[in-house]
């Protein structure tokens, strides 16, 4: 499973794109999980899973790729969308310039792209088949999410 992850995750990510990973980097024997974690290509920012101690995190500030560990992220596409990027799901509205903004995590394990909650968008390894999501695709899955209600 690890060597699928990381070959899945290789073919789609390049040395230089900047990557948020979702939490829960790691499970299982940490020296493992880390040599593992240093396989991946890009520049990786953490949003700290329920899994990811205080050990683990101080494990991956010492990854030469690993840009930055915080509890979430908020990204905003120019002209577009506003993103909330979490490990859990989050409750989300209106930007203050009443655009959407847009729940993007990890957590769950559900096979479904699309959670329950409103505008909440489920990135984790089941609902993509172990590998990672290229903005751009939420983009598109959000414009046909809103063409087919």
């Amino acid at each position: 499973m690890n060597e699928a992850i990381i070959e899945n995750w290789n073919k789609v990510v390049k040395s230089d794109d900047i990557v948020y990973h979702l939490g829960d980097v790691m499970l299982g024997n940490n020296e493992n999980g880390l040599k593992l974690l240093k396989q991946l290509k890009g520049n990786i920012y953490i949003a700290i899973g329920n899994h990811d101690s205080d050990a683990r995190i101080a494990m991956y500030k010492n990854c030469w790729n690993i840009a930055e560990i915080q509890f979430g992220y908020r990204i905003k596409v120019p002209g577009k969308k506003v993103f909330i990027l979490s490990h859990y799901p989050q409750l989300v509205a209106n930007s203050g310039d009443d655009k959407p903004i847009y729940s993007i995590h990890g957590h769950t394990h559900s096979k479904n792209k699309w959670s329950d909650i409103y505008h909440t968008y489920n990135v984790n390894m089941d609902a993509h088949n172990c590998t990672p999501v290229n903005l751009e695709d939420i983009l598109l899955e959000i414009k046909n999410k809103k063409e087919n209600n």
